[in-house]
């Protein structure tokens, strides 16, 4: 996940592109269909429960060439809302210079139908950010740091530890707000520049997190290049410095490998997990970087452990067959893409 600072939007709003609409569009499915027939028996390590924060909103859409249209995001959040999803990731406060796709941030937040029970955080990498966040009406914020130096200083132009120093103003300030505080900690597999990263970086930039006051820390394979191999050893690094259940993982799916990726952290412990619908996102540092693992594909697989998500796929097929059809794009869903042709 990044924050796209660098961003390869630099189009001003415009109608988008005319492009082959999606194949087929997904209604309600039918009891009795395929669809989570093929169950597994839940294992013993597995959570019974897990928690999915949807991303889509924000961290799909922020890199789109072509300015999505304000009333299309709030559309887009709102058919979330009735999925049964828990966390959806708004919106973004950054300079509009930065990432113009985030430009409408406070339209969308005070546009959406604010559903009880669900939460919607927002970005804010800086204390202006989360002002702004906050008199929008925000009642959660996340912050974005990353494992990797050469990471950091390209997409929020300063090193890890001034990035620190950034977070500890919007982290007191949320404490004075009594606004929880979410951190990001990228390139916890592999970055674009640096290559591998090291376990124990990544260790030591989540415990500082987390001790600043981030409830949460949810570490992502920005570029996808992550193996189970890895994923094991990371976050054995990490658990040692962070408890588990404060933990999270956001995998990009560059290399197919975002689901056995996310099993791996399952059976370590984990039980929150960051997906993005229709599988919406990328990296603007990494060419062929693909988008966040798809949100249908792991409630698919989740449903198929046994593990109880409170999420409705039928609903979440028809929300992705609609941000599909207004981008002019196909999903990168599997499990749309399969539901098309039974």
């Amino acid at each position: 996940m990044c924050l796209g600072h660098f961003s390869r939007s630099t189009a001003q709003a415009a109608p988008l592109p005319e492009q082959e609409a999606p194949e087929c569009q997904m209604g309600p499915l039918r009891r009795g269909s395929l669809i989570g027939q093929f169950s597994l028996s839940a294992a013993g390590t597995f959570p019974k429960h897990v928690k999915i924060v949807e991303v889509g909103p924000r961290d799909g859409l922020q890199n789109e060439k072509n300015i999505v249209p304000t009333q299309v995001k709030i559309d887009l959040i709102n058919m979330l809302s009735e999925t049964g999803l828990s966390v959806i990731e708004a919106t973004s406060f950054v300079s509009p210079k930065w990432v113009p796709q985030m430009a409408d941030h406070t339209e969308v937040m005070q546009g959406i139908r604010k559903v009880s029970g669900v939460s919607y955080p927002v970005l804010t990498p800086n204390l202006k950010g989360f002002e702004a966040a906050v008199a929008a009406g925000a009642k959660e914020v996340s912050i974005f740091g990353a494992a990797s130096e050469l990471f950091t200083r390209k997409n929020i132009n300063c090193s890890i530890e001034e990035s620190l120093q950034r977070f500890s103003d919007v982290l007191q300030a949320s404490k004075e707000a009594s606004i929880p505080v979410r951190g990001y900690v990228s390139c916890v597999l592999g970055c674009p520049y640096e290559g591998k990263i090291s376990p124990a970086k990544v260790a030591e930039v989540s415990k500082k997190m987390y001790a600043m006051g981030c409830y949460e820390i949810s570490l992502g394979d920005t570029i996808g290049v992550g193996t189970p191999g890895n994923m094991k050893e990371m976050l054995s690094a990490v658990m040692k410095e962070v408890p588990v259940e404060a933990l999270a993982v956001h995998c990009h799916d560059t290399y197919g490998q975002a689901l056995a990726n996310t099993l791996v952290a399952l059976q370590m412990g984990v039980n929150v997990v960051d997906s993005s619908v229709a599988g919406l996102g990328g990296c603007p540092y990494a060419q062929g970087a693909s988008g966040n693992v798809a949100t249908e594909d792991m409630v698919y697989m989740l449903h198929g452990l046994g593990i109880h998500t409170g999420v409705e796929l039928s609903k979440l097929l028809e929300a992705g067959t609609f941000i599909c059809k207004m981008l002019n794009r196909k999903t990168s869903s599997k499990v749309a893409q399969a539901t098309c042709k039974l």
